[in-house]
């Protein structure tokens, strides 16, 4: 089997840690070891912040769209229903670029939601359909032996 000389590949792969790693405090900045879990450390915080900050907008929208729904005298739960109730097919997001900018376009869609929900009748408690109950199977006495 050939040798493999590994030099220039393991410097440019120590060199790539070490310019992630440029900018951190003290030996992690400057010691390949220590730069080496440190980026793998950010790396791991920046791929969960990732998911975290479509949660901290998603629930950003949701206030902003609650706050403008109280104002008009209407609950967050009682728009959304009513908007699906319409048909109105809007993402939070929008909604809540509609609610901050355009007031008098979300008074019309508060409008139109409580007018579907105003249609539409409230759901009875479902009742369980009655079943029947099975005849019970007549038990043959055992025959003597």
């Amino acid at each position: 089997m050939p040798r493999v000389k590994r030099g220039p590949h393991r410097r440019a792969s120590r060199k790539k840690v070490l310019e992630q790693a440029s900018g951190y405090f003290l030996t992690k900045s400057k010691l390949y070891r220590a730069a080496q879990e440190a980026v793998e450390r950010g790396l791991k915080f920046a791929y969960v912040g990732r998911k975290l900050k479509k949660r901290e907008y998603r629930s950003l929208w949701i206030v902003r769209i609650n706050a403008s729904c109280r104002a008009a005298g209407v609950s967050y739960s009682q728009f959304i229903r009513g908007l699906k109730a319409a048909g109105l097919d809007l993402n939070r997001k929008v909604l809540a670029d509609i609610a901050l900018h355009d007031e008098a376009g979300f008074t019309s869609l508060i409008q139109a939601a409580k007018a579907a929900l105003d249609a539409k009748p409230e759901p009875e408690a479902a009742a369980a359909p009655e079943t029947i109950p099975a005849p019970e199977a007549e038990i043959a006495p055992e025959p003597a032996v």
